[in-house]
């Protein structure tokens, strides 16, 4: 079974593309509070250390429309998704490095600072 369940922050404003045949696909980070104590995270933020983990997550279709008019940066999301192994080369080692991503499956929209800001931009716009 390969699923994932994630609850959490996006982490900038979503990119929304479509591909040639006209399918919406939107690109989106998330990040999750790694699991630490209040003195082991001062202790991280203070070496300049990050306290999340950041996941990339990729959604299509409709999905991908509705995500990007609704949600932002800052906005709280619940994805139900799955894992998407992948790789690239390294332009400048020429190395393979492989890479994990969450292609959605849901995305509920649980809470955004600024839902209104981003509807009236895309009321704007179309």
């Amino acid at each position: 079974m390969n699923k994932v369940i994630l609850i959490a922050r996006v982490t900038r404003d979503i990119d929304l593309e479509y591909t040639a045949s006209g399918t919406a696909v939107a690109k989106l980070r998330l990040a999750i509070d790694k699991e630490m104590s209040k003195e082991d995270k001062k202790k991280a933020e203070d070496g300049g250390d990050s306290t999340a983990v950041f996941i990339p997550i990729t959604v299509w279709g409709k999905l991908a429309e509705s995500c990007s008019v609704y949600m932002g940066k800052g906005s709280q999301c619940a994805v139900l998704g799955r894992l998407q192994p992948g790789s690239y080369e390294d332009k400048d080692t020429g190395k393979t490095i492989y890479t994990m991503d969450v292609v959605a499956i849901n995305v509920e929209f649980l809470s955004d600072p600024n839902r209104e800001r981003r509807e009236d931009k895309w009321k704007r716009e179309n």
